[in-house]
C-alpha cells in the first residue's frame, strides 16, 4: 500500500489540459484537497468529468482502479489531475543517460561518423575520467567500441582523433515531450499522443 501512495502514477495536466508532469497519489490528493488540482473521472465511454475532492472521495472504486484505504473506506486514486491555475508548459532538458546520449548523437560514432547498431558503441569521456573529466553532456559522446578502446585514457588529440562536433547539452524541450507512460496507464494516452 505504501508503495502505491508514493509511486508516480498520476499524470498532471496544466489548466489547458497539456501533460506537464507526473506525481504520486499522495501529492495528487494534497493538490486536490487544497483546490490546486481537480481529478478527471475517466469513464468507460472515454468521457472525462472534472471532479473536485469533495465529490471524488465518494466515488465508487471500480475494478480497474487503484485505491488507498482510509478510515472512511477506500478512495480511488486518480490517474489524471488538472491544475486549476497553472497554464505554462515547463521546459526541461532530457536527463543525462546512455539512451538520451545515443539519441543526441544520432546513434553515430562521434569520431568516425559511422552509424552504430545497439551494442557496437559505448560512452566515451572526451577528457578521460582519469584526468578529471566529468560524466556530463559536455564531456561524453557515443563512440564505436574499437575507437574508444584505441583512444583509451587519452584526449582525442593525443589519440589522433577528431570529434565531428563538440559535445553539448541538448536544448530544453517542452516537458510534455519528455513524459513517458512507463506504467502503461491507458487513461494517459490521449494526453501523451504527439
Amino acid at each position: 500500500m505504501n508503495t502505491l501512495i508514493n509511486n508516480p502514477i498520476v499524470l498532471v495536466l496544466n489548466r489547458n489540459w497539456q501533460a506537464i508532469n507526473v506525481r504520486t497519489p499522495a501529492e495528487a490528493f494534497c493538490q486536490m484537497a487544497t483546490d490546486v488540482a481537480t481529478a478527471l473521472d475517466i469513464r468507460e465511454d472515454e468521457s472525462m468529468i472534472p471532479t473536485k475532492w469533495e465529490d471524488w472521495k465518494h466515488l465508487p472504486v471500480r475494478e480497474r482502479d487503484f485505491s488507498v484505504g482510509t478510515a472512511h473506506g477506500p478512495v480511488r486514486v486518480p490517474t489524471v489531475v488538472v491544475l486549476s491555475r497553472f497554464a505554462k508548459v515547463p521546459m526541461k532538458r532530457p536527463k543525462f543517460n546512455a539512451r538520451n546520449l545515443w539519441e543526441r548523437d544520432g546513434g553515430r560514432c562521434q569520431y568516425t561518423g559511422r552509424p552504430l547498431r545497439p551494442g557496437e558503441g559505448n560512452i566515451d569521456h572526451v577528457v578521460p575520467r582519469s584526468r578529471g573529466g566529468e560524466t556530463s553532456w559536455e564531456n561524453c559522446v557515443i563512440a564505436a567500441r574499437e575507437v574508444n578502446s584505441r583512444k583509451a585514457n587519452r584526449t582525442p588529440e593525443e589519440a589522433g582523433l577528431r570529434l565531428i562536433s563538440p559535445p553539448a547539452a541538448p536544448r530544453e524541450l517542452p516537458a510534455t515531450l519528455l513524459l513517458r507512460n512507463v506504467h502503461g496507464i491507458p487513461d494517459w494516452e490521449p494526453f501523451l499522443r504527439s
